[in-house]
């Protein structure tokens, strides 16, 4: 058409260069190997696709320890070479933060904004210099990516010569009140369920420190900065991420590393499944009231002498799943531990204020055996309180805690020291409506393929009889 119009030459907007560096003594590059407490990192990576995404053309320049020379020489050489500088990490007030400190040294007008009224978010760092947009972005990396497509996303579109994007929304309700902080406007996560009234908006159980939170998140909604909760049966506008599909299946409950086995056959079948872990006792409120079609659970009844039953109501079934031994976890060689019972290594831990434990979140199946067993007691470390096996082994692994109660199998992938206390039944609540679903029925049937539970065998379970 151009040519059609007699123009040999016309004039274009060039992506603009965005230079994107990460902060933090904790950072190792990908493919390095990770030492303990440190993270790989991931920002510069997620920054960079955003950039792109954007209309950007990243520029890589990596991840630099707390040291101010050298980052300082970095920003400015990033500062040099490209039309707009992203830094993640380094933009809180504290001594050990950098980032905002060397951005105003940078030259006129400097920082321009240094915290939002956003959760998550609020470190954000805005300055300009050199006629040059720079950026500090919080090191959480929900926080980053929040702060980036409200803040930064629009300036990237705009120099690129774009418009501004248009987000699809879609309005659900919400099942379960949440909480907000006042004074900030709030994004929360959520997973979209397809409920009998419409799409339901299920919020996700991720803080901002969870790389994982936008990947297995559907969308986000946002609670007014004078608002303190958003409370349960509200609809509410649901900004989508990406492509959204509803699941044939939904899950929600306590997690387990062999539900990935059940689930990887119904993905050869082509079902979408959806798992929201928010532990056994939070499956079973979603199960009455109608919002997933399976709740995995593992609680002993009030008496502590059965696993389950004591769960089975009217329009709910259980479904036996397997066995998974439960127990204290912790280094081997640790002379507290080695060569004790369960009842013994716990009462020595007890009796050393040094040794530190590692919980697990309230409303788990496992909190609730560790209540039982503590009797009231609240060693050091009590409260810090992972929400999976997996943390729990991770850091006592990495020497973050000495001990702390998970399942053998986990035990054995962290090449961790396991004293047995008993077994647990890890079984299923059907909501009985959705039985005949062709994805449940798809479930029910993988519960008792031949392979499905040898794969079950060897993670260290032992799968239930019919």
């Amino acid at each position: 058409m151009l040519a059609a119009c007699g123009l040999a030459t016309v004039e274009v907007v060039r992506r603009p260069k965005v230079a994107v560096l990460s902060t933090g003594d904790e950072l190792v590059r990908l493919g390095a190997p990770l030492h303990p407490a440190a993270v790989y990192d991931s920002n510069g990576a997620i920054v960079a696709a955003a950039v792109t995404e954007a209309g950007g053309e990243p520029v890589a320049f990596g991840a630099f320890p707390d040291d101010e020379t050298a980052l300082e020489l970095a920003v400015r050489s990033a500062l040099a070479s490209c039309d707009m500088v992203v830094l993640s990490g380094g933009t809180s007030k504290g001594a050990g933060d950098l980032s905002h400190r060397i951005v105003s040294k940078l030259g006129p007008p400097g920082v321009l904004v240094h915290g939002v009224a956003l959760k998550p978010g609020k470190p954000l760092c805005l300055a300009v210099a050199e006629e040059k947009p720079i950026v500090v972005l919080p090191g959480f990396p929900t926080s980053a990516i929040f702060t980036f497509h409200t803040f930064v996303a629009p300036v990237i579109r705009a120099l690129a010569g774009l418009p501004r994007e248009a987000a699809e929304t879609v309005t659900a309700e919400v099942p379960v009140r949440i909480a907000s902080e006042m004074g900030r406007q709030e994004f929360v996560l959520v997973a979209l369920l397809a409920g009998d009234k419409g799409p339901v908006a299920f919020p996700t159980p991720k803080g901002s420190g969870s790389v994982t939170a936008f990947s297995q998140a559907d969308g986000f909604l946002a609670i007014d900065a004078l608002a303190s909760s958003l409370d349960a049966g509200h609809r509410a506008d649901v900004t989508l991420i990406g492509k959204t599909r509803m699941p044939d299946l939904v899950i929600t409950g306590s997690h387990c590393v062999a539900l990935d086995a059940v689930l990887g056959r119904l993905a050869d079948q082509g079902f979408a499944t959806r798992t929201i872990a928010i532990g056994s006792s939070g499956g079973v409120t979603a199960a009455v009231r109608g919002e997933c079609d399976l709740a995995p659970v593992h609680l002993l009844d009030p008496a502590g002498t059965a696993y389950n039953r004591h769960l089975v109501r009217s329009g709910l079934a259980l479904v036996p799943g397997w066995r998974r031994m439960q127990g204290v976890v912790f280094r081997t060689g640790d002379a507290r531990f080695a060569g004790k019972s369960a009842e013994q290594a716990i009462a020595a831990a007890l009796a050393d204020p040094a040794c530190l434990m590692v919980n697990r979140n309230a409303g788990a199946g496992t909190r609730i055996l560790i209540d039982r067993l503590l009797d009231g007691q609240r060693p050091a470390g009590y409260a810090n309180q992972p929400k999976s096996h997996n943390a729990v082994a991770a850091a006592v692994a990495q020497g973050r805690a000495d001990w702390g109660i998970a399942i053998e199998s986990v035990a054995r992938l962290y090449g961790l020291a396991f004293v047995a206390i008993a077994p647990e039944h890890y079984d299923f609540l059907l909501v009985e409506s959705r039985k005949e679903r062709p994805a449940v029925q798809a479930f029910l049937a993988a519960l008792r393929d031949p392979d499905v539970r040898a794969r079950i065998a060897a993670l260290g379970m032992v799968p239930a009889d019919d």
